[in-house]
């Protein structure tokens, strides 16, 4: 049987089509800093609550950002579940759990946890969602009332930015099958 490959649109942001959704990670994080998206993320979200325009300067910014962020959520939801084909290699480096603050000890040390859980609560539709709403909401001069809970997607999202930036960091690699007992 023949698998489909799987589209990673990332030509529009980035100018170059990842090849696997590890490319897609290193693609995201080349193109901005996770600090980039985390405060894009929770300005936009901030600005739902507004009736201000976000980034009126330059709103095609925050269209760009919601590209590569919905690839992004894509990429998630495609590795969701492949803990058991892929590991992230241990760190060496302690300074890192500092600027990731929103993972757990164990999220940190096997960041497909953030992928699985938020997937298990949250489904790839409703993330996407919670994009065009925060994208909508924020870019609108009215002040509108959210139709759905934004804080849930918005910690969710936050940790699985987290976790790509480490698997980008450390690097993945293949779990070897154990050999017959």
């Amino acid at each position: 049987m023949k698998k489909d490959k799987v589209s990673f649109e990332t030509r529009f942001w980035s100018g170059f089509p990842a090849r696997n959704p590890f490319g897609v990670f290193d693609a995201i994080f080349d193109f901005a800093h996770l600090d980039y998206y985390k405060q894009n993320l929770r300005e936009a979200v901030l600005h739902c609550y507004k009736g201000k325009v976000y980034r009126q300067d330059n709103p095609y910014t925050v269209f760009t950002f919601y590209t590569a962020i919905r690839d992004f959520v894509k990429v998630c939801h495609f590795l969701k579940g492949k803990s058991k084909k892929w590991k992230v290699r241990e760190s060496s480096r302690l300074e890192t759990a500092f600027h990731l603050s929103s993972l757990t000890k164990e999220e940190f040390d096997n960041p497909f946890l953030v992928l699985d859980r938020a997937f298990k609560e949250r489904t790839l539709q409703e993330f996407e969602f919670f994009l065009s709403e925060i994208t909508e909401l924020s870019l609108s001069a009215y002040n509108e009332e959210p139709n759905t809970d934004l804080l849930t997607p918005y910690i969710h999202l936050t940790k699985m930015l987290e976790a790509g930036e480490l698997m980008r960091e450390r690097g993945v690699e293949r779990v070897k099958k154990k050999k017959g007992l």
